[in-house]
């Protein structure tokens, strides 16, 4: 298992990372992709989230899917699923405490938007914690687990993988991650609709170290000296 000593740059997922799968605020992200796939190709609601999960699955996001199979423009589609309701975010003070005491940068990279993270973050009252957000339209739309989004993400920061730490609660998106030389870590939630088939391969070698809660994870990391 690899510690957390040389570590100065810390790199946070959002949806159901940053903040919890309990709050159940990507299941509002979840139904309002389910209506606008419904719309767009004209069947049933049901027809559409079949469709929706196959995109999902095949090509990292809903969003690459419907660019890549329909030529969809992204920017109306994003508009429209981050259209929700906030407020299921409690703000946690332990996970702000713990995330501030982090040595070096803290940078969100998410397969939203920065104005998607941004609310989220408002939320939990940790956006004044990051330096920066990575979005999908910094990554131009191509989504994890994807090499180029991992790739342009660390040349836009001027990060060193080898002294970074990637946090996901997809373990496939943490494969690049380890192959660059970050140290991994998967953090898992019963409460995540997805977590059988997103959470596969989290006993590999590529996934270093499991959490199902992030801020107690990053209290043992501080409190013993970035190293677990």
């Amino acid at each position: 298992m690899r510690t957390f000593h040389h570590v100065d740059t810390w790199v946070f997922d959002l949806d159901n990372t940053l903040y919890p799968a309990s709050c159940r605020l990507f299941d509002q992200i979840d139904v309002k992709m389910g209506e606008y796939v419904s719309r767009l190709l004209g069947v049933t609601y049901a027809e559409a989230k079949k469709k929706q999960k196959e995109l999902f699955y095949k090509h990292g996001t809903t969003l690459r899917g419907l660019m890549q199979e329909h030529g969809h423009a992204p920017q109306e589609f994003l508009d429209y699923v981050h259209d929700i309701d906030y407020s299921g975010i409690a703000a946690d003070a332990a996970l702000a405490h713990e995330i501030a005491r982090l040595p070096g940068r803290k940078l969100v990279f998410t397969a939203g938007t920065v104005a998607h993270a941004t609310r989220a973050m408002d939320q939990l009252g940790v956006t004044h914690l990051f330096d920066d957000i990575f979005d999908i339209v910094h990554a131009e739309y191509v989504p994890k687990p994807q090499r180029a989004p991992y790739e342009g993400f660390l040349k836009a920061h001027d990060v060193d993988p080898t002294r970074a730490a990637m946090f996901e609660d997809i373990a496939r998106n943490l494969e690049v991650p380890h192959d660059l030389g970050m140290v991994t870590v998967l953090v898992k939630s019963d409460h995540n609709r997805d977590a059988n088939h997103l959470n596969e391969g989290a006993d590999a070698s590529h996934v270093h170290h499991v959490t199902d809660d992030l801020a107690g994870f990053l209290k043992d990391v501080n409190e013993s000296g970035r190293k677990t």
